[in-house]
């Protein structure tokens, strides 16, 4: 369940008083085991765990794809404290690189990378290359796209309290959306998904964060082959860096009709 009731209180500063119930995300850990040795664990909403498991381990660069997992199964989390299942064991088969990323064994909901154990195991060498892919897209398209990523937030409208991900295809047209208390989650869900759909690399497609574009969102989207990232909020420099070294487009404050062009700017339509 994504979703818990819990009576509140809600005030008015002229006095006013309301006992109500609200909807709130749920946010749980879980851990990612690799051929029985822990991978991480990740502050998660439940819901697709299989994706974000795959999807984590792309684009940490643990798998080169979903064809390495030979078996996911769910077990339960022994002193988690909770009703539901935490702990995705990933049994990957021979030749696949088996060694996880070096990371400390615990990642919180709003960032990925500071889970790294130090800054020189941070860049991840893609095995797709997106500086040559042919996507080309006009403003107009991409001022299309929060629209269709709100209307499709589910439990973001329920709770308030989700980011997501949307990958859409050359078109405009949405192909996948994901949310999660962790946007760094939300994206790998996307990616998982996308792998063991057999669709990596995701050429000519563009993905959309419904918060900032992070350096960590960016190299996600590179490990996915995903040469144009947008988000509704600002990029970081290091994002906007990562992304002009590698020939991707980085758009930021993607809101009604403007937005701004980082990087990869022959990719936007002008004129």
């Amino acid at each position: 369940m994504s979703v818990r009731n819990r009576r509140v209180l809600q005030l008015h500063v002229r006095g006013d008083m309301t006992w109500r119930t609200d909807d709130l995300s749920v946010e749980e850990p879980l851990e990612i085991r690799v051929n029985g040795q822990a991978a991480s664990v990740t502050m998660r909403t439940p819901g697709a765990d299989f994706d974000l498991a795959v999807g984590f381990l792309i684009t940490e660069g643990v798998i080169a794809g979903a064809g390495d997992i030979v078996h996911m199964r769910m077990c339960p989390q022994a002193d988690a404290g909770s009703d539901g299942l935490n702990v995705v064991e990933v049994s990957l088969g021979e030749g696949a690189l088996t060694a996880p990323a070096h990371r400390n064994f615990y990642t919180t909901s709003s960032c990925g990378v500071c889970g790294k154990a130090s800054i020189d195991a941070v860049r991840t060498a893609s095995q797709y290359s997106v500086r040559e892919d042919p996507l080309t897209v006009t403003p107009a398209l991409l001022a299309s796209l929060p629209g269709k990523l709100r209307g499709a937030q589910a439990m973001f409208a329920r709770t308030g309290g989700l980011h997501a991900a949307a990958l859409f295809n050359s078109a405009g047209e949405l192909v996948c959306l994901r949310e999660d208390v962790g946007r760094h989650n939300a994206f790998d869900k996307v990616i998982g998904w996308a792998a063991t759909q057999q669709l990596l690399p995701l050429r000519s497609h563009l993905i959309l964060a419904s918060g900032r574009a992070s350096f960590e969102l960016t190299q996600k989207a590179l490990m996915a082959g995903i040469p144009l990232l947008a988000a509704v909020s600002a990029p970081s420099s290091l994002a906007v860096d990562l992304a002009g070294e590698a020939g991707m487009t980085l758009v930021g404050f993607l809101r009604g009709e403007q937005m701004n062009v980082y990087a990869g700017h022959d990719r936007v339509q002008r004129g």
